[in-house]
């Protein structure tokens, strides 16, 4: 049965998630509303595209600390009743709420990122070890492609079998967890995959900003 604690739990996750930090920069800094230019996505990728690093950078800290905030939850509102399975689900749970939030964000009507940033908060404290591979995945593929896009979905599917094949993850909530980063990541981006296909993916810049203050 649902107690108050998770409904609390969820509804918390979930408002963290919704704090549309690349909205909010950029309108309070610049006066622009980021999802009006470049990709049109209120993420980080597109924040240092069109304002640079010095702004991007805290961005990315700031959605990825959201998914790790609301995962760490489950400290305060777990249950003395749930199994080790039911403690797991949990956090899963409360870190997806995050996530939606960032995607459907309440505070900047529903039109959000599409969640990458605030996914990796929620690894990095349910899969740290999983994670720091990924990353060394993640930070090798840029270096070949500079394309962030290609870089978050190849990790995003190799994600699964380095959980389950190289650290021999047994939990079932962790093992469907780690799929389902498998295929959220390459459904939010499925335009990506269209340019990427089409050969008009744009490749990232790690140059000065392209609107200054």
């Amino acid at each position: 049965m649902i107690n108050i604690e998770v409904i609390a739990g969820l509804v918390i996750a979930y408002l963290l998630g919704s704090i549309p930090t690349a909205v909010l920069v950029g309108k309070t800094f610049y006066g622009i509303d980021i999802r009006t230019v470049g990709s049109g996505n209120a993420g980080a990728t597109n924040t240092i595209r069109t304002f640079g690093m010095k702004v991007g950078i805290p961005v990315l800290l700031f959605d990825i600390l959201k998914g790790f905030l609301a995962v760490k939850l489950s400290l305060f509102l777990n249950s003395p009743a749930f199994s080790e399975n039911m403690a797991e689900t949990f956090k899963i749970v409360l870190g997806s709420a995050a996530v939606l939030g960032h995607v459907f964000p309440v505070f900047a009507s529903f039109k959000g990122g599409k969640g990458v940033a605030t996914l990796v908060g929620v690894l990095i404290a349910i899969y740290p070890m999983s994670f720091l591979i990924i990353l060394g995945c993640f930070i090798l593929i840029m270096i070949l492609t500079r394309i962030v896009s290609l870089s978050s979905i190849i990790c995003a599917i190799l994600f699964p079998f380095i959980e389950i094949f190289l650290l021999h993850e047994t939990r079932m909530p962790l093992i469907i967890l780690a799929i389902g980063v498998a295929l959220f990541i390459p459904y939010t981006h499925r335009e990506n995959i269209k340019r990427l296909i089409g050969g008009t993916e744009k490749k990232f810049d790690f140059g000065k900003n392209r609107i200054n203050r």
